[in-house]
């Protein structure tokens, strides 16, 4: 009887332009599913308010859906969220930012698509929170909310006449609930 032995991380990057829809739990591949025109649109809108705030104050990187980050090893644990933001003081240096990302994000956006299970998303939420994430955006277009997670802190779900806010994570960071659906 042959065993099979858990992936790396570093067996995923291998894989090359195979490796880009998937992500690693535990060592074991994931395919991600195909995001839909809104779900697309959404990232835009999210990214379209977010880049000039950080990049213009130098606070960090803004990363595509398409990124990997190594969020936990041994097993290893490789996510690919829908928006991530690392602060400039913990970025790694240039030359290890070429391949996968070696460093948990300080923000991840996750939207909800329809084919979303809920128990699996809620499970990358508490990954997440293991990992240290120190803050979450579950955006979910049905009800056009978004859930916001803090860590250490109990979710709060904001809706259209709210404001999003960067918190410590993305100082003076502002949006509207309803700018993310425009």
């Amino acid at each position: 009887m042959a065993i099979a032995r858990l992936l790396t991380a570093e067996d995923l990057e291998e894989m090359g332009s195979d490796a880009k829809r998937f992500e690693l739990y535990d060592g074991v591949l994931w395919e991600k599913d195909a995001m839909g025109g809104q779900h697309g649109e959404i990232e835009i809108q999210l990214t379209r308010y977010l880049a000039p705030h950080v990049l213009d104050r130098r606070l960090g990187r803004l990363y595509p859906s398409d990124a990997h980050f190594i969020i936990l090893r041994n097993p290893d644990k490789v996510v690919m969220p829908d928006l991530a933001f690392v602060r400039t003081d913990r970025l790694p240096p240039e030359t290890a930012r070429v391949g996968f990302m070696p460093v948990v994000p300080d923000f991840v956006v996750e939207v909800v698509s329809p084919s979303d299970r809920t128990v699996a998303v809620i499970e990358k939420i508490r990954l997440y929170e293991r990992a240290g994430v120190a803050l979450i955006w579950l955006v979910q277009p049905r009800t056009r909310s978004v859930t916001v997670y803090i860590l250490g802190q109990e979710p709060r779900t904001l809706h259209e006449g709210d404001t999003l806010d960067g918190g410590d994570v993305i100082p003076g960071f502002q949006l509207s609930v309803a700018d993310v659906f425009r």
